[in-house]
Parts: C-alpha cells; structure tokens; sequence
C-alpha cells in the first residue's frame, strides 16, 4: 500500500534519564512506515557526553551546576541516514563551537545545524545521500534558559501552569518568509511544497536544494539555518515536549499538553507518558493515506525545578486537582473514527497553533499559542478558542 505497511511495527524504543533538575523519558515507533527514519538524542550532561553517544547514563551523579543539557528529535525523509547522523552529530559540533565555548548559545546551535550539513556535504559516504531531516533541539544552560532551535516541521511546546507555549515555528513553503527566500533562490512553490516536491523549507540534508553556489547556506532553496527561541525557566513551567510531525498531524499544542499533563496526574512515568502518547496517535488502518500513519518520536522533559520527582508529580497532581492555570479536560476526543464505508478517517477538532503566515520570529508574538490556520492559503486568524477540523490538504502537506 504505497510508502506504508500492511500492519504497523508497534513496538517502541524507549529510554528514560534524570539528574537532580530534569528527568526525561523518549520513545519511537516505526509504525505503518516502510523503515524508521527518526532519530532523537538526550544529553543531560553535555560536557561530559562521550564521542558518538546519543544518550547519557539513566542517573547524572555529577553534583555540579555547570551543566548543559541537550535534548533533540531529527525526523528523516528520503531516508535515515542524515537523520541518524544528525542524532549523533549535532550536540558534539554544538559542544566544540568557538560560541558555546564563550557562552553565545544561541549562536552556537546556529553553527550547529549548518556545520552538520556541511559535515555530510563534504563527506563523500554522504554527499550523494538524497535524505534530509528536520531538526528541533532544545538546550537548557546553566542559568536556567531553554533554548530551542528548529529547522522544519517537528516541534517542541513548553508546558507553562497547562498552559501549551510554542518554543518553535513549523516552516513551510506556503510561510511568507520561506516563500520569499525559496523563490529569491530560484526556486517555487507549488501544491504547498518546495519545487513540488518537499513538503518543508528548512532541514538539514536535501543537497538537491542547496546547490545554488553563488548564495550562502542561509540563502538557499531549503536551508538547515534554524530560528530559535529562549526562554527563562520559573516556577510555573512544568515540562518541555519535543515531537515529529507524527504527533502534530494528529493533536494540536494544546491538546498534547493536556493528554500529558492528564497521565502524569495518573504518575504514569515518562516513558509510559511517551509510549502513551504514540499510542493515541497511531492510526488504525492507513486506507486514508496520511494522519497516524508516520514515524513517530516523543520526548518529555520534566522540569523539576528543585524539587523530588515526587514532588514534582505531587505539584502536577495538586495544581490539577485545584484547576490552577489551564482547566485540563478530564476527557479527550477519539482522533479516529469510522467512514460512511465502514473505513477509518482522522475525526480530529483541534486548536489551530503553527502560524503559517509569519513574516519573522522576533516580531511574532510568542506568548500566543493558538492561531487558526488555513492550510490551504496560508491565511491565520487569531481566536484562541476557534476550532477547526484538520484538513487533508494539510494533512498530505506536513507529509515530508
């Protein structure tokens, strides 16, 4: 059946970490893809993180508060091999950047991205390769800021009280900005995708669009120069998600934190939560082509902020019980449903939350994070409460 199984590979890979101010938990399934092409990395102590490694142990015993923590999920197409490389790549050219070394992180994770794709460009075991990734990565220093750093449509939000902020901007050639610089490259834009064919704007890989050799790698068709946004940690942030498009096909910003916050109010641990949320997004059969039907890969970051992981669950079950911030629902619609033909369709009503007609990150309103969207113009609105059903127009467009 096209680019899927006749059954979903269902079973998961998942690991969990924590250190005296984070715990994470991670999880991937192949599900009805043909191979799995997502890779991710949790680092919670990045300067102590041996060469090639992904992971760090499951328990950071290093007292120190010099740390940083690096924490990152590469959705492939084309293949896995940009995407696995970047796994095991990008946190190291992070670490050995002239910028992280003086503290500039924002510039570091800049330098990041794009000294990975030239790593791969001037390899000549992956030059030819014709796959790409997206890449969203969050670094948290030593101060206590979150910095997210994105390139393409996976995506990372931050629980704030219950309350679903983006940390990233998916980008998409329909985007005004994209739209520019693609065409400015010499490229276009037609069915929602890069030349016709790429359904993202922004990925690390994908040389076929980089090789206008008279613009710099910022300029380019598709480019792997992220945007990034920070933020300073406080007492009302709860936890950090970072997902493919697996999982924003299926739920909105909004409703991920809420399923989240809902199962950790249930002290499910977090690789139960990570496993639990794959789970909701699977689609039962693929004869409707898109939706539940990709890769999947979450991760979960608990900020503990001082406390116990004890606590910190006794703080979520305690500010849920009270209906501090955001009223979580207790109860969540079914994303599937049966077709006039007996066949399974996506029966999603979910918050618009990716604007797609940004102009540029710094001007945007971050604080906002819901923004119906048109995916068929491009067009967004601004009622937080606006409810849309997902269309296949954008469902088939966050296809990469």
């Amino acid at each position: 059946m096209g680019q899927t199984l006749s059954e979903p590979i269902i079973e998961k890979h998942t690991s969990a970490g924590e250190d005296e101010d984070f715990a994470f938990g991670v999880s991937e399934m192949q599900g009805w893809r043909l191979t799995m092409e997502d890779a991710h990395a949790a680092v919670l102590d990045l300067n102590r993180a041996p060469p090639n490694s992904s992971s760090t142990p499951s328990v950071s015993t290093d007292p120190s508060k010099k740390r940083t923590r690096f924490f990152a999920v590469y959705d492939g197409h084309g293949g896995a091999t940009v995407a696995k490389f970047s796994g095991d790549t990008v946190h190291f050219r992070l670490r050995s950047t002239p910028q992280y070394q003086s503290g500039d992180y924002e510039a570091a994770l800049k330098r990041a991205f794009l000294a990975t794709d030239e790593d791969l460009r001037s390899n000549p075991d992956f030059a030819n390769d014709p796959s790409g990734c997206t890449a969203v990565a969050a670094l948290i220093t030593p101060d206590g800021k979150i910095l997210v750093a994105n390139a393409g449509d996976s995506r990372s939000v931050l629980c704030v009280n219950g309350v679903a902020e983006p940390m990233s901007h998916d980008h998409k050639p329909v985007n005004r900005d994209e739209n520019n610089r693609i065409v400015a490259a010499g490229g276009f834009v037609e069915f929602g995708r890069v030349n016709g064919n790429l359904a993202l704007s922004r990925a690390i890989g994908d040389f076929e669009f980089k090789q206008n050799k008279d613009l710099s790698p910022e300029a380019q068709v598709v480019t792997a120069n992220p945007d990034i946004l920070t933020h300073q940690i406080t007492v009302e942030d709860e936890f950090l998600i970072l997902a493919c498009d697996g999982i924003w096909d299926v739920y909105s910003n909004q409703q991920v934190v809420d399923r989240v916050r809902r199962l950790l109010g249930e002290r499910k641990t977090l690789e139960q939560v990570a496993e639990q949320m794959i789970d909701y997004c699977l689609a039962p059969d693929c004869e409707w082509g898109g939706v539940g039907c990709d890769n999947m890969t979450f991760m979960v970051v608990a900020i503990l902020g001082g406390k116990t992981k004890e606590q910190w669950y006794d703080m979520i079950c305690q500010r849920l019980e009270r209906g501090e911030g955001h009223q979580t629902p207790s109860n969540f619609p079914q994303p599937y449903a049966r077709g006039p033909r007996g066949e399974m369709i996506p029966n999603i009503m979910r918050l618009g939350d990716s604007p797609d007609d940004r102009t540029s990150p710094p001007g945007y309103n971050q604080d906002s994070e819901d923004h119906s969207t048109n995916a068929a113009s491009g067009n967004t609105g601004s009622s937080l409460f606006s409810l849309a059903p997902v269309s296949i127009i954008e469902a088939l467009s966050r296809q990469g």
